[in-house]
């Protein structure tokens, strides 16, 4: 389904972190919504998803002339202190309208000709991020790209979240930011039901740090917004009912653990700071 899709002028495009983001200063949304419409996506519990009117999934807010915005923000911000940068916390900075608006490859390519953000994390789930391998280099270890994969079985992320990119190109696009020398992790957020090759086939792409997360942990509610989103009953129709569980993240944590050095591997909001 193609998304409605509008265009804005924001007032502001940093705000402040906080939460489970805390260790961040500000949070940074190109958008307002996200066509990959996971179906255990926190968002759908909050405000901008649930008093919209329309379903989630369907309508994308596009922010216009957003990197002349944002340098004067980054300005101000700068003055405050050091300014670190989550990005995005509550849409995919590369989702499909990306590839016409080049809205993120804008405000990268800004972040990229300056010393501020002294910290930026990319968070994404699309293969798109690396189109801008030539940006992020720039920005070196200023930048850590958190590209998520939460399963290596394609039936399981169709069932979940069938409109986000296939399980094979996010692999491939682990390869290629490593293999371009960019700070990567792989994100294993939520953890969905997995095979047991799913460690082996990460650690294959070259990748060396983990984050590793789950509904409880990382919903933001202990997994009461994703209760509400009745997740479990996905569960219960592939047969995977043992993976909703609370304990289920370290079926992956701990046989990552035993191949990678136990450093390597963060849990839930470790693996997103700083």
């Amino acid at each position: 389904m193609t998304p409605n899709v509008a265009y804005t002028t924001p007032k502001q495009l940093l705000n402040p972190a906080s939460g489970y983001l805390t260790g961040y200063s500000h949070t940074l949304n190109p958008y307002v919504g996200c066509a990959f419409a996971c179906s255990y996506c926190y968002v759908r519990e909050m405000p901008v998803a649930k008093f919209r009117g329309e379903p989630w999934g369907t309508w994308v807010d596009v922010k216009q002339s957003a990197a002349t915005l944002l340098a004067k923000e980054l300005v101000k911000a700068k003055r405050k202190g050091p300014v670190t940068v989550f990005m995005s916390s509550s849409t995919d900075p590369y989702q499909p309208i990306e590839y016409k608006t080049q809205l993120t490859r804008s405000l990268l390519e800004l972040m990229a000709g300056q010393e501020t953000p002294d910290f930026l994390l990319v968070q994404t789930r699309s293969p798109l991020v690396t189109r801008d391998i030539d940006l992020l280099q720039r920005l070196g270890s200023r930048v850590r790209v958190s590209l998520t994969v939460e399963t290596d079985l394609e039936p399981v992320r169709k069932a979940f979240s069938p409109a986000a990119p296939p399980i094979a190109a996010r692999l491939q696009a682990l390869r290629q930011l490593v293999q371009a020398v960019v700070p990567v992790q792989a994100c294993v957020s939520p953890v969905l039901p997995s095979s047991e090759r799913f460690t082996e086939t990460l650690l294959a792409t070259g990748v060396s740090r983990f984050c590793i997360d789950d509904f409880f942990m990382g919903d933001g509610s202990l997994g009461k917004r994703t209760e509400r989103l009745g997740i479990r009953h996905l569960y219960d129709e592939l047969g995977l009912q043992e993976w909703y569980d609370r304990s289920a993240y370290l079926r992956v944590a701990e046989r990552l653990k035993q191949l990678v050095p136990e450093e390597n591997v963060y849990v839930s909001q470790a693996g997103f700071l700083p």
